[in-house]
């Protein structure tokens, strides 16, 4: 009889006991692979839903789909709009940048989207990596409630509250307006042009609808702050002075 063939036997077959602790570890070591599996998930949900609420309430970066703003913005620029700007008492200023949900002043027909393709657009537009929506406008705000805006003088320059304004901001070659008007700005309302003069769609274009083409005020989804992609574009957006000289409007108009 092998003796020592039997002990070899029995020494190399696991004991119960054994067996039970190597199990035991396994199902540790998966688990722990399993949630390290999930943790870089768990974290990228986290993050992109603390991104989705700070472009729903702090800043949002918006793309810029038209060249109605050239030279100040080009077409794909991607700019740091400020939900902040006027949360606070502030009210838009003459010469800002603003985005503005154009339902009711510059659409007045239903928009027309699938629910899921709508989500998915509204999600990327947020990280701004997809165009904003049809009824999302960015223009430059010319006149605020109760002043008088007419275009143009005998030099061709727009006129608020009787006084030129310079406007070295224009595209080359365009002019103030190809379109007179002559408005007074309702209260709680903006008279808002693209700085590309013959390429922009704005409140003169909407001078026959509801509105007389002035944005209401709590339509203004920001002001427009600062140009952050191409970093070669990458600079702050500032009041142009010209509209440092405007007197305040002579009295509250209807």
């Amino acid at each position: 009889m092998d003796t020592d063939a039997q002990l070899t036997e029995r020494d190399s077959s696991p004991t119960p006991h054994t067996g039970s602790e190597q199990g035991s570890r396994s199902a540790r070591l998966l688990a722990r692979t399993a949630g390290l599996r999930r943790r870089p998930v768990a974290l990228l949900a986290a993050c992109l839903a603390f991104v989705l609420v700070l472009s729903a309430f702090v800043a949002q970066p918006f793309l810029i789909p038209s060249s109605s703003m050239e030279n100040t913005l080009h077409i794909g620029d991607r700019v740091l709009v400020n939900k902040l700007a006027y949360r606070f008492g502030s009210a838009p200023a003459r010469g800002d940048v603003v985005v503005f949900d154009g339902t009711g002043s510059f659409v007045h027909r239903e928009q027309g989207e699938n629910p899921v393709a709508g989500l998915l657009r509204g999600a990327g537009a947020a990280l701004g990596l997809a165009p904003p929506a049809e009824t999302d406008y960015v223009k430059r705000v010319i006149g605020i409630g109760g002043d008088h805006v007419t275009c143009c003088d005998r030099r061709g320059r727009i006129e608020v509250n009787g006084e030129p304004v310079s406007e070295g901001y224009l595209h080359p070659g365009d002019a103030p307006s190809s379109v007179d008007f002559d408005v007074v700005v309702p209260e709680g309302k903006l008279w808002v042009m693209g700085d590309h003069r013959a390429k922009s769609s704005d409140s003169r274009d909407h001078l026959g609808d509801p509105g007389g083409g002035t944005v209401p005020v709590d339509k203004v989804i920001g002001r427009a702050d600062l140009i952050t992609w191409p970093v070669s574009r990458w600079r702050t957006l500032h009041t142009p002075a010209a509209f440092d000289r405007i007197p305040a409007a002579a009295g509250p108009h209807g």
